[in-house]
């Protein structure tokens, strides 16, 4: 596959709000999806699709704990590329 065609594929997971909202409250740790549901004020069956979507895109990954799933960030590449496209909105805003 084309390197250039699997960048453009790992962009489209960024280009939905509710993904990019769970990619923000992750910046600062891991969080189950209780408490990511309770954050965004969303049901938790629509944060365990976008979750389930941004692990099988490897920008999330699980760890389990008894009964309880918690979920991190995979790595801190996506933190950079979530900073680096926040800069970029912010600059073009003036702020």
């Amino acid at each position: 596959m084309d390197v250039l065609f699997e960048l453009s594929e790992f962009f489209k997971f960024f280009g939905d709000t509710t993904r990019i909202r769970i990619i923000h409250l992750m910046l600062s740790g891991e969080l189950s999806v209780n408490e990511i549901a309770d954050k965004l004020n969303l049901e938790q069956s629509v944060v365990s699709h976008q979750l389930r979507i941004l692990r099988t895109a490897n920008l999330v990954k699980p760890r389990r704990e008894g009964r309880k799933i918690f979920y991190s960030l995979d790595d801190e590449h996506i933190g950079l590329i979530f900073n680096t496209g926040l800069t970029h909105i912010l600059h073009k805003k003036g702020k």
